[in-house]
């Protein structure tokens, strides 16, 4: 499975920054027994790969080799590859340059570098064969994309950052079989314009026919893209870490 991570933003909502925003240092890690800082994006990498990702791939600007240079060729179990967006023309065409990489056999898996999410294996909960998104209860689901299900958790609407969203559960990561990602491409190249935005694809591909389903398997989710949410996403995995302390104690 692949996990695609679209890595191609400016991040003015935190800069200035010396680096890019995908490798802000957010807690640590271990390297053997060296305790290193951890870029965000190594969260969601992480939770990919726990997730059944094998194969990742990066959707980079041109002036960010810093991420290359950061990553290599892998994390882990999990080999890398890099796919360049010259232009930041928003997700769906972040996503829609890794097509001709993705066989429509294969399965993928989308999340956003740029936040922290739990539990760490959330992706697990996601089926192989549709189109289907993660899920997580937030305080304000108008700062992102609502998701408006019906009694079969069937997705009836995404809402993008509306102020009077219908619902408080907005998606964190998305996984569809390699064939659905491909029929939303041909769909995307007809639209005009061409949507920046995943929510407005997934309304008009629901509108065609598409099905879509959300699993409201998360528990809570952390956008580190602001200075506020980055305070957040530190109290969080302190949070998480005492919670592990206890366990292990």
């Amino acid at each position: 499975m692949w996990g695609i991570v679209p890595a191609a933003g400016s991040g003015t909502r935190i800069q200035p920054l010396a680096f890019s925003k995908e490798l802000l240092p957010v807690g640590s890690r271990f390297d053997g027994t060296t305790e290193r800082p951890r870029a965000v994006s190594e969260y969601l990498i992480e939770r990919m790969i726990a997730g059944g990702a094998d194969k990742i791939c990066f959707v980079i600007g041109p002036g960010k080799s810093d991420i290359l240079h950061h990553f290599g060729d892998r994390y882990g179990d999990a080999a890398i590859a890099y796919v360049v967006q010259p232009q930041p023309r928003g997700l769906c065409d972040a996503i829609f340059r890794t097509t001709p990489l993705i066989h429509p056999d294969e399965s993928m898996t989308v999340g956003l570098p740029d936040t922290i999410w739990f539990p760490a294996d959330g992706l697990r909960a996601l089926p192989d064969d549709r189109l289907s998104f993660l899920l997580f209860p937030v305080e304000r689901p108008e700062a992102f994309d609502a998701v408006v299900l019906d009694e079969q958790d069937r997705i009836r609407e995404i809402q993008v950052k509306r102020p009077d969203a219908q619902s408080n559960w907005i998606w964190g990561a998305f996984k569809m079989p390699g064939a659905v990602l491909h029929a939303l491409n041909r769909l995307w190249l007809e639209r005009v314009p061409r949507d920046e935005y995943v929510g407005t694809l997934i309304n008009a591909y629901l509108s065609q026919g598409g099905d879509a389903v959300g699993v409201r398997a998360g528990q809570s989710y952390v956008d580190v893209g602001t200075l506020h949410g980055y305070r957040e996403a530190v109290a969080l995995l302190a949070r998480g870490d005492s919670q592990t302390q206890r366990m292990r104690a």
